[in-house]
């Protein structure tokens, strides 16, 4: 009836994770009555559960990214602790193959469910409104795209309950992976969680693919497009052309696990340097899905905050577009000890190194852009400091890996995690960071508390260089990956330092929830007067913040870059400005949550090879589609009465705030 599923699959003898389970549970209830005792369920579900707002769905994406950051961090703790106890001669607390789950868990939720979210959150906020237009090309597919993203963080986390997680690493490679190897619910849990999720990133690609290239407001060519949208164009092509390679080879791991196939093993013809090949062609691309977006926060923030037009703008966009092409050609420098001989690591050295060119040419963009610039050091331009720094740290330890003689050294060694966090953490999270700290008042009309931000930057800065320099002398030292017991003591002095830096990042981190509690409580003196309260100089800032639901009452008609700044400074940018019309704008949808839920249980049940419910599921989500198909009814008329009123409520709005602001 249920499968492998029984009584036994919750692990009661694990102290941690039950402990773990029973916070989590009583933080839930509490929640729940919270938003009960206020009556708030039915404004969740309808103003924001359901809703196809690009601007409320980017918000939730954050949102789950920030919850998913405390789940990942809390694992990079406990593993730290493990391997300081473990090398101060002590057997710790995690036993071997709980360590190898949390390990495993810690990269698939980093990389999938905080840093993806966040990358994907901001470009649903900021892209329609920099390309003046009033919601993406598909407001069903971006809200059912972020419900897709959220089952598979929901199918990791009930994994901590239910049965357990992968054992193999981040990316799972066989013969590990295989039946023989973990013939538990592990590595289905982790095939699952990524194949639902990856087909709502496929979505979003696809969404914003055809966002930007059909739907950019009047006049503004593709050279005139912000470098943010440029950045994202680039990355949702690489999405486009990515993630399928990663949905097929989920499916041929399934067959060889659920069919009994031999796609990935040395019987019957398979090839285990096949599924490396495979995961690795998605894996590259997805460093620069994630990190082109933030090189287009770091380009708006630098030219705002240093009171420039950025440098390079012809040249920056080549660099993106020469690294977007380039991505697909450094794969393999990712198993250069796997033996695939001399010529094709050279190959691919070469390659690495190169693709180190456009990367350096935005560097210098960004640096001759504060060059004799008026420079303002809010706190989002600390974080595009402190990434220039960490990212190059890591850009150079990345090209001597390209070298396959240093990298056979150095591989399996703490110093290519050191590398990989460098550039992630270094890169991707502080450009996420700088994002939001960037267009805050423009989500949602006010301003974060500066002071706060920069306390939160200073302990994240300097935690990070604790946590992770650390490691590169431990690579050095010849500290393998995944060690978790009997650790050689040599090792512990570096092992102690490196846990007082995720110390300090916690303190980051609590930084950053007092941060946007100061900023809620002091919201009535925090407020944004101008809707462009840094001088910005893209479409955006040209709305009132936070922006109406249909963002522009009149979409704007443009003829040069930094339109906005140009508008400002009373040239004639904004052309032939029509009178008010009717807006059509797309109801909100209970279908994409409804499918969204079908798909988890479609999961959760092969999983636990729960047959029956697997063919209900199945069936459900099919039926939810075909009643999405007949729906007609797909948006509401905003008549121009409403239109004049909403926009002379923010007027008003702004008028009286001014007035309190002064007296």
């Amino acid at each position: 009836m249920l499968g492998k599923l029984t009584l036994n699959s919750i692990p009661f003898h694990e102290p941690i994770i039950m402990i773990t389970l029973s916070t989590i549970m009583i933080l839930g209830v509490s929640i729940a009555a919270a938003i009960t005792y206020c009556n708030k369920w039915k404004y969740l579900w309808c103003e924001w559960l359901t809703s196809l707002d690009h601007k409320k769905i980017g918000i939730m994406y954050l949102v789950m990214a920030f919850i998913m950051l405390l789940r990942g961090f809390a694992d990079a703790i406990m593993m730290r602790s493990q391997q300081v106890l473990a090398s101060a001669g002590k057997p710790g607390f995690l036993p071997p193959h709980h360590y190898d789950q949390i390990f495993t868990a810690h990269g698939v939720i980093m990389i999938f469910f905080v840093a993806m979210p966040l990358v994907v959150g901001l470009m649903n906020i900021i892209v329609p409104l920099q390309i003046g237009t009033r919601d993406v090309a598909f407001p069903f597919l971006n809200n059912l795209s972020f419900w897709f993203t959220v089952i598979g963080a929901i199918l990791i986390n009930l994994s901590l309950g239910i049965g357990e997680f992968a054992q193999t690493g981040w990316l799972a490679y066989p013969p590990l992976s295989g039946p023989q190897y973990s013939p538990g619910v592990g590595v289905d849990y982790w095939i699952w969680s990524l194949q639902l999720s990856g087909i709502g990133t496929t979505l979003t690609g696809i969404n914003f693919i055809v966002t930007i290239l059909k739907m950019r407001t009047h006049g503004m060519s593709m050279l005139k497009m912000p470098v943010f949208t440029w950045t994202s164009l680039c990355t949702n092509i690489l999405i486009i052309a990515a993630f399928p390679v990663l949905t097929t080879t989920l499916s041929l791991l399934t067959l060889d696990r659920y069919l009994d196939f031999h796609f990935f093993s040395n019987e019957m013809g398979g090839n285990m340097m096949m599924y490396v090949n495979l995961i690795w062609i998605w894996g590259h691309p997805e460093v620069y899905i994630l990190i082109l977006p933030i090189f287009g926060v770091f380009s708006e923030v630098v030219a705002t905050f240093s009171r420039k037009s950025l440098f390079g703008y012809i040249s920056l966009i080549g660099a993106t577009v020469v690294i977007t092409i380039l991505s697909f050609l450094v794969w393999l420098h990712h198993f250069f000890t796997m033996g695939a001989g001399a010529d094709v690591n050279a190959f691919f050295g070469i390659m690495t190194m190169i693709i180190a060119i456009p990367t350096g040419v935005k560097i210098f963009n960004w640096l001759f852009t504060m060059y004799k610039g008026r420079i303002r050091l809010h706190s989002s331009m600390l974080w595009t400091i402190g990434f220039l720094v960490t990212f190059s740290v890591g850009g150079m330890s990345g090209v001597l890996l390209a070298i396959p003689g240093a990298d056979f050294v150095l591989h399996n060694s703490l110093f290519l995690i050191a590398h990989f966090h460098n550039v992630i953490i270094g890169g991707v999270v502080f450009g996420c960071f700088a994002g939001i700290a960037y267009w805050f008042p423009k989500i949602f009309g006010i301003i974060l508390n500066e002071k706060w931000g920069i306390r939160s930057f200073w302990f994240w800065i300097l935690g990070f260089f604790t946590a992770f320099i650390p490691l590169y002398v431990l690579g050095f030292m010849g500290m393998t990956r995944r060690l978790s017991q009997d650790i050689d003591p040599q090792f512990h002095t570096m092992l102690v330092i490196a846990a007082g830096g995720t110390i300090l990042i916690s303190c980051g981190i609590i930084c950053q929830f007092i941060q946007l509690y100061v900023t809620i409580r002091d919201r009535k003196n925090n407020r944004d007067l101008t809707g462009d309260p840094w001088g910005g100089r893209t479409l955006e800032w040209s709305t009132s913040s936070p922006p109406p639901f249909y963002n522009f009452a009149i979409l704007p008609k443009i003829n040069a870059r930094d339109a906005f700044w140009h508008m400002k400074k009373k040239e004639k940018i904004f052309q032939d400005i029509p009178e008010y019309t009717a807006i059509h704008m797309p109801k909100n949808s209970s279908v994409g949550i409804i499918i969204a839920f079908f798909s988890l249980l479609f999961g959760f049940s092969m999983i636990w090879h729960i047959w029956w419910l697997v063919c209900i599921s199945f069936l459900a989500t099919l039926i939810s589609w075909m009643i999405k198909s007949f729906d007609e009814d797909i948006d509401y008329h905003v008549p121009i009465h409403d239109i004049i009123i909403i926009e002379n409520h923010h007027i008003n709005e702004r008028k009286k705030s001014e007035i309190d602001y002064v007296n």
